[in-house]
């Protein structure tokens, strides 16, 4: 479908009010895997707001994306508590094992190595999150694991 029916749709299923920006975004994104910007003027005239406010929204909340991922998504979580626990080694070896560097995707779309803020883990760092699945304490026996049994052998 193209995007503009697409988001035509969704709009057509929201009240035309600004309090359902948010609500309309996660369903372009959940629709489209992203939500590109060509979209933000006609969510903007149909919410009643001006297209910087889209635009705020989608770069104000990182969960939401502007350009096309992987089919999957895996998340590293790169906050101060994750750090301390080793989330920086985790990221070198994630980016060896999957053949991307962090907030790339690879060139078979197979897989977006994105870095996050937060995941609300803390207390059990490093954490990550594959497909928006999160698990904790992950060292690199564990990725390897996770990534093999959500994304598959990433050596074929």
């Amino acid at each position: 479908m193209p995007i503009d029916q697409l988001v035509a749709g969704i709009l057509a299923d929201h009240s035309q009010s600004q309090h359902e920006l948010l609500p309309v975004l996660h369903k372009v994104q959940a629709a489209q895997g992203y939500v590109p910007q060509g979209v933000y003027p006609a969510i903007a005239e149909a919410l009643n707001v001006s297209v910087a406010e889209v635009h705020g929204v989608v770069s104000f909340y990182t969960d939401f994306r502007t350009e096309p991922v992987g089919k999957h998504v895996v998340q590293i979580c790169q906050s101060e508590s994750c750090q301390a626990c080793g989330s920086r080694e985790l990221t070198a070896h994630a980016e060896q094992l999957l053949g991307v560097a962090l907030g790339e995707t690879r060139s078979d779309g197979a897989v977006t190595l994105q870095a996050v803020y937060c995941l609300g883990n803390c207390a059990c760092s490093p954490a990550i999150a594959i497909d928006g699945e999160s698990h904790a304490l992950v060292d690199n026996t564990k990725l390897d694991a996770l990534v093999a049994k959500v994304v598959g052998d990433m050596q074929s």
